[in-house]
Formats: C-alpha cells, structure tokens, sequence
C-alpha cells in the first residue's frame, strides 16, 4: 500500500510542475485534466505525508526511552502510544481511500424523504430527517435546492425532494438510502406512550444528459394549477408541470417554481436520475426493477436505522453501531456516524472482492 502512495505522491509533484507551466495553463482541456487528476491524489497524499511525520515522531520518541530520567522515559511511552494510534488511524484511512471507487461518488444527489407508516408521525419525522441533511449539507458547503414537498397541517411533510450539490455528495449520502425508524412519544400522545413510525430515504446520483437519452415522444407533460404554500401569484397560474415517462410509467411532478419551465426543468433533472438509477439497478440484476425496493415498503419492520429519542440513542442497524448523541446527529453531525458506515461497507467491499479473486 505504502508503495502505491509513494507513486502517488511522486506523481502528485509532477502534476504541481506541470501545472505551473505556462503553456499548459494556456491548454484549457489539459490544465483541466492535470488539475482534476491533482485534486483526485492531494487528499491521499496529504494522509501519507502526515503518515510520515507521525513516523517520525515516533523515532524520536523511542530515542529517549534509554534516558536515565524516569520522568522522561515515562512521558516517552506516552507519547508514542498515543503517536501509534494516531499511525493506525491514519493507516486505515489511506486504506478506505486507496479502495476502488465507485464511480458515481463524486456526482451531485437527488435526495427523496417520504412519510412511511406512521400517519402525521412520519411525516414530522421527514422533516427533521431533512433539516438533518440539510444541516450536515451547510457544514459540507454543499447547496440544497428544494424540488419539490408535500406539506402537511402540522409542519411535517408527506414527502420532500431536493437537489443537493457539492463536492463528492454522494460519496457522503450513498449509504442513507433505506427505512429509518424513529421511536419517541408524539406531542399529540395524552398517555406518553412511545410510537413507532417509519420513514424512506432515497439517495439517487443526479445523471447528466450525456449519460442518458429520453426521447421527447416517451414524455407526457401535463401542467396545472399549483396548491399549498407559495406566496403570491403561485395558486394563479397554471405553473405546475407533471412529467410522465410513458415506457416506465415513472411519474415526476414540481410546482415549487413560480416558472413553468423551471418547473419543468427541476422535474427532469429528477425523472433522469430516477431513470439512470433504475438502469443501473437493472445491470447490477442485484435488486428489482421497482425503485420501490431501494428503501422497502416503508413498514417498520425494514429499516437500517432506528433514532430512539427516550434512550437519546441511534442504532445503524447494518453495522450494529450505536451512538447516544441523538441530538447531535440530528443537528447534522452525521460525519459521528457516516465515516464507521463508510470505513464498514469498504471493508466488505474487500472481502467481496478477495472472495472473487479466491
């Protein structure tokens, strides 16, 4: 491993000479290659050399463990039991990032949160599922765009789809696709009994229009009149667009926009990652047709998440992982949780593939 990140490192300083050439920065196409393979190898290479130092450290430190100060050697081997965990954190770091990736993770997302059993329940619970996303968005730098939701009476929502874009989004989101489940007692509950209610996230790589054709003939558009909340002028006019694919029968509608085409605009961006999605889900012949089965029915019983608010805890029920810093989470410190996600999947992806190989 530590070879291939030399290689890399060496590979990263031509890429700075190169760079700072001046008749590569006049070839736009070439300075934009050599500046995306550049930015691809300076977040490994910046673990390695910090590797190194580490490395160093600990050098340094074992030099005084011979010292005839006992004081000193003690403060020695404290140092350099905590410099080797350091080491080792750093050594399993450059191994998720010198994993094979996936291709799709530095796409923008579609994300889609939907009120599954539950009632009124549920559907508050998509609403601080997606404050939380949107909070961990905002700490990312990352933009989120409401596409469109479903309101109900008493601020939650049937379901809410927004665009989020940034910098390597659904390498950060591709693992929140499923049923959460949140346990609490509703405001509504007389008795403090604890309820139980489901909610369906989907996470879908937002496709580009060179990734997927749709022929114009296959679309239905149908344009009505907008309803709920909007502010002025949004209830007068027929500025909401649903677009139907006909061959699949994928259904896509927005009327957050006051504009029909950017209506129209926001809907397609949507039905095209849903079509890119169901494509690759028909290759990978892993999972069926349906998107549906992406999250599950919705009912309680299929979840990877539980968010249990008397216990304060969350249980990502995939890894066994539990946390009691509820209320952090959902604040949208999701790094607490994301990164053991990521760090479990990657070492599956390996014993997947050392298994192949085998």
């Amino acid at each position: 491993m530590l070879r291939k990140i030399e290689e890399a490192e060496n590979r990263l300083n031509d890429l700075e000479l190169e760079l700072s050439k001046p008749e590569i920065i006049k070839d736009k196409d070439l300075y934009q290659k050599y500046a995306k393979e550049h930015s691809n190898l300076k977040p490994i290479v910046g673990i390695f050399r910090k590797f190194k130092e580490v490395k160093h450290k600990i050098e340094d430190a074992k030099s005084l463990l011979n010292d005839s100060d006992t004081e000193i050697r003690e403060l020695a081997h404290s140092e350099i039991n905590i410099l080797k965990s350091e080491l080792n954190a750093l050594e399993t770091e450059m191994g998720i990032l010198l994993s094979p990736k996936d291709p799709r993770d530095g796409k923008n997302v579609i994300l889609e949160i939907r009120a599954g059993t539950g009632g009124e329940e549920a559907a508050l619970f998509v609403a601080d599922l997606f404050r939380m996303y949107a909070y961990y968005a905002e700490q990312k730098k990352w933009k989120v765009d409401i596409i469109s939701q479903n309101h109900t009476g008493l601020g939650g929502f049937k379901e809410v789809i927004a665009s989020i874009t940034g910098d390597r989004v659904y390498s950060g989101l591709k693992y929140e696709s499923g049923v959460h489940r949140v346990q609490r007692v509703p405001e509504t509950e007389a008795q403090g009994r604890i309820h139980t209610s489901a909610v369906t996230v989907a996470v879908l790589p937002e496709a580009e229009e060179v990734e997927l054709s749709i022929d114009p003939s296959e679309l239905r558009i149908d344009v009505y009149r907008s309803s709920g909340p909007g502010g002025q002028s949004v209830n007068t006019t027929d500025s909401a667009v649903r677009i139907t694919h006909i061959p699949t029968g994928l259904v896509v509608s927005c009327q957050d926009e006051k504009s029909q085409h950017k209506n129209k605009a926001k809907g397609m961006k949507v039905l095209r990652s849903r079509l890119l999605n169901l494509k690759a889900e028909e290759q990978q012949s892993e999972i069926s047709k349906e998107r549906k089965n992406m999250v599950g029915s919705g009912d309680r019983s299929e979840r990877i998440r539980t968010y249990n608010f008397p216990q304060g805890r969350v249980t990502d029920h995939r890894m066994g992982l539990t946390l009691y810093r509820l209320d952090d989470i959902l604040q949208g410190r999701l790094d607490l949780l994301l990164d053991p996600i990521a760090a479990y999947f990657n070492a599956e992806n390996k014993k997947e593939e050392a298994a192949k190989l085998s």
